[in-house]
């Protein structure tokens, strides 16, 4: 990440003044708990030591002049003219954020913004939702709000679900808010509920970046989700009021599943079993049985790979590279899937070597570079710096 200072300097030249406010917000990587979030399931994320930065300063008209250092672009719009649906842009995610909070008749300026970020694009890693919390992370201290953290992640999960067209669940809302150093966020997505969860300190985080892109608004993930919509629907008629996944157990599932049409029944397997696997790995870490952590990390892949389908041929190469590295004691993609990365535990004395040995294989198999992160859990969004007084 650039120093702030120079931040500050670019912001300075793009719009001919310093920066009212600076805000920050980590990506994420999620240890395990895969398409559960949307299901009111159980997940378990970290926040991670990549990050992007949101530099605001207020305007006296409606207007949202925005530059990505990412992108290396400017996009302009105008508070007054804020559309739902269709968007393809980054600056639609602070313009997502924007739209949310004049809908609650917060009295929102025009705005000048400067976006910067170390958190891949596309990887998984979620930079819309970390872009997102930095956004609204800013706007509150600049306009001197009373927004609870509950409230920034509810604002920034409705700006992806309903202007930028992404049926996400509220995970990488959350730890992008709530993430604590050194922990894992036990997060029941129902009701919101969350607990830090030590990780052990012999231990790293991996996170491998495949290369491979996907856009989430127009890839196979709204169509999980309506998926197991539709596998809740069906089995209402024999279970009774549930309401989502997260409400049937993996035995009345199998009870079950012959009444399903195939496709439904694996994807209700995945997420059934799934937060089952979330709920075991907890035991595990409190029991610091590390190896049995890394093993149902391994089953979640697999899971998600044969019953869910939103891995790649990239995604399972780097999972069975990782494998077969001394130290890794487990390794499943994470993300929304179809691309982006892999995360594996791995022992801290292996971390690097395990990293340029993947990168090395993965180059041979694929003839594309991979990326790799030896990763630590991080606080959540916070501020770096005001002149707000």
């Amino acid at each position: 990440m650039i120093p702030l200072e120079e931040f500050w300097q670019i912001f300075r030249r793009r719009f001919g003044r310093q920066p009212e406010v600076v805000a920050r917000a980590p990506g994420r990587v999620n240890l395990i708990g895969e398409h559960t979030d949307y299901n009111d399931g159980f997940v378990l994320p970290v926040a991670i030591d990549r990050e992007i930065w949101v530099g605001v300063a207020g305007r006296e008209d409606r207007l949202l002049n925005g530059f990505s250092l990412e992108h290396e672009s400017f996009a302009q719009i105008s508070l007054d003219s804020l559309s739902r649906g269709g968007k393809s842009s980054w600056i639609d995610y602070p313009a997502g954020v924007a739209h949310q909070l004049l809908s609650r008749s917060l009295p929102l300026p025009g705005t000048d913004l400067l976006i910067a970020g170390d958190v891949p694009v596309g990887a998984g890693l979620s930079s819309s939702a970390a872009l997102l919390v930095a956004s609204a992370t800013a706007w509150k201290h600049l306009c001197k709000w009373n927004l609870s953290q509950r409230e920034i992640i509810q604002i920034c999960k409705q700006a992806e679900n309903e202007y930028v067209g992404v049926a996400c669940g509220i995970m990488d809302q959350y730890v992008s808010c709530a993430g604590r150093k050194g922990h894992a966020l036990f997060i029941d997505c129902r009701d919101l509920a969350s607990k830090a969860v030590p990780l052990p300190g012999a231990l790293s985080i991996l996170v491998c970046d495949t290369g491979v892109r996907r856009e989430l608004a127009t890839s196979e993930y709204n169509r999980r989700r309506a998926e197991c919509e539709e596998g809740v629907r069906l089995l209402k008629k024999y279970l009774g009021d549930i309401r989502a996944l997260r409400d049937i157990t993996p035995d009345q599932l199998e009870k079950y599943r012959d009444r399903l049409p195939e496709v439904t029944a694996r994807r209700c397997r995945h997420v059934v079993r799934e937060n089952a696997r979330v709920l075991e790995a907890l035991d595990a870490l409190a029991a610091g049985d590390s190896g049995k952590f890394g093993r149902l990390m391994n089953e979640s892949h697999e899971s998600l790979r044969r019953d869910y389908e939103v891995s790649c041929p990239e995604l399972d190469a780097m999972v069975e590279l990782a494998g077969k590295e001394p130290g890794v004691l487990g390794a499943r993609m994470t993300g929304a899937g179809f691309g982006g990365c892999t995360v594996n535990v791995v022992e801290s004395e292996f971390a690097e070597r395990a990293a340029r040995a993947i990168q090395s294989d993965y180059n041979r198999l694929f003839s594309r570079p991979a990326a790799t992160y030896v990763c630590a859990a991080s606080d959540g969004a916070s501020i770096l710096m005001t002149n707000v007084e």
